[in-house]
């Protein structure tokens, strides 16, 4: 076995509901102020009205943006800037937490939004070039170019002149960022897009991966498994990169745009791709855990989970596997402001983790935002259990 018995013995310790150790980074102000907002967001009623008062008052140009930044932006965001970020990202690795930095801007449609999306994602990648604190950098696709090309190419429909350039302008900038990043040895995370368009993206991904992980893992591609196909979908890059020559970068998730695609499939007449329920999901996201343990070496993967069964059950196989936990081609993920009872319990305990930091403009990252406090209120039981472990943490303190 790779690992000596004491590292194993740890391993079986893990324990999430130690809250000594998850809430070790926070101040009494900073825990009563953190138990407040997740306090709110138990409320699914008042998520709803709340964000819904934001962007009406955003939009009369009321003042509400120092409100904004002192709950909801500080508990989900590291900053405006990158340099906003670094004492984040200081706190993070001192508790052996690394931080992947997202430029959470969404809804670029301008070329010069698309630039922007790359300037800033290579800015990433050099300010990690020599940073232990930063294991990863990430870009979201559709920063880089425009949605129709990419849905015309998915259903197999020529380009005119002026969509192949877009396309082109597009393939370029991806080829900047995964070069750069290739050039100074950081990995990078391409996220998932809506399933109407993923097809085109992954094409370029696996070229990208050809080109750049022929000896680590530079580039890595992620994979939604709450989507019926994912998990044939990830053996299929397996078996493509085993042919090939090249190692596979996996980044697993559950998932992020259900209502819509169910929605969207419904009105346009075609198949669900969304699994039919989570009991499915969280079957093909173990099963996808598995192979991915399985082909350790082949692939480098990042289990990108804030659920509870499914980190234990990781840590269950690092241990079956006779795997160090401190190898760098597995990785744990969860997003800044949320599971710090996972994030630094693992950390404690001898695992790769980090926290996707998302930083930009207050008002650029509302949709991001508005995401996480809705999804806390959505996922069962979510904002509950951060509810009750700072509630815990409170009073284990004044105990």
């Amino acid at each position: 076995m790779e690992n000596g018995g004491e590292t194993l013995k740890s391993i079986s310790k893990t324990n999430f509901d130690d809250t000594s150790i998850a809430f070790a980074h926070k101040n009494n102000l900073a825990l009563r102020k953190t138990f407040f907002l997740f306090s709110m967001m138990n409320k699914p009623a008042l998520v709803k009205l709340g964000t819904s008062l934001i962007t009406f008052s955003l939009n009369i140009h009321l003042p509400v943006k120092k409100l904004i930044k002192k709950t909801l932006f500080n508990q989900f965001c590291g900053g405006e800037n990158i340099v906003d970020c670094n004492s984040t990202m200081r706190n993070l690795a001192n508790a052996g937490v690394g931080t992947i930095l997202d430029y959470a801007v969404e809804g670029a449609t301008t070329e010069k939004g698309f630039d922007t999306t790359e300037k800033e994602t290579i800015e990433n990648i050099l300010n990690a070039k020599d940073s232990k604190e930063i294991p990863f950098c990430v870009f979201k696709p559709t920063g880089l170019g425009p949605n129709k090309v990419l849905e015309k190419l998915h259903i197999n429909k020529a380009l005119n002149s002026e969509e192949q350039a877009a396309y082109d302008r597009m393939y370029n900038r991806f080829k900047n960022i995964c070069q750069t990043a290739f050039n100074n040895n950081v990995r990078i995370f391409i996220d998932a897009e809506e399933t109407w368009f993923q097809d085109p993206l992954d094409e370029i991904v696996y070229k990208m991966m050809e080109m750049y992980n022929q000896e680590n893992a530079i580039v890595y591609n992620t994979y939604q498994l709450y989507c019926k196909n994912k998990l044939a979908k990830l053996k299929d890059a397996n078996q493509r990169a085993l042919s090939k020559g090249y190692k596979l970068g996996a980044k697993l998730v559950r998932g992020a745009y259900m209502e819509k695609e169910r929605e969207r499939a419904q009105k346009m007449g075609y198949e669900d791709p969304i699994q039919p329920n989570k009991a499915a999901t969280d079957e093909d996201f173990n099963y996808a855990i598995l192979y991915c343990m399985e082909h350790v070496g082949q692939i480098a993967f990042c289990c990108g989970t804030h659920n509870e069964t499914s980190s234990y059950y990781l840590i269950e196989l690092i241990e079956k596997f006779g795997q160090n936990p401190a190898n760098k081609d597995i990785f744990f993920a969860q997003l800044f402001g949320m599971s710090d009872h996972i994030s630094f319990n693992l950390s404690n305990a001898g695992f790769n983790v980090a926290k996707y930091v998302p930083y930009g403009p207050v008002e650029a990252v509302l949709p991001y935002l508005f995401r996480r406090a809705e999804e806390n209120t959505a996922i069962s039981g979510q904002s509950s259990r951060e509810y009750n472990l700072l509630k815990k943490e409170i009073a284990r303190r004044k105990a």
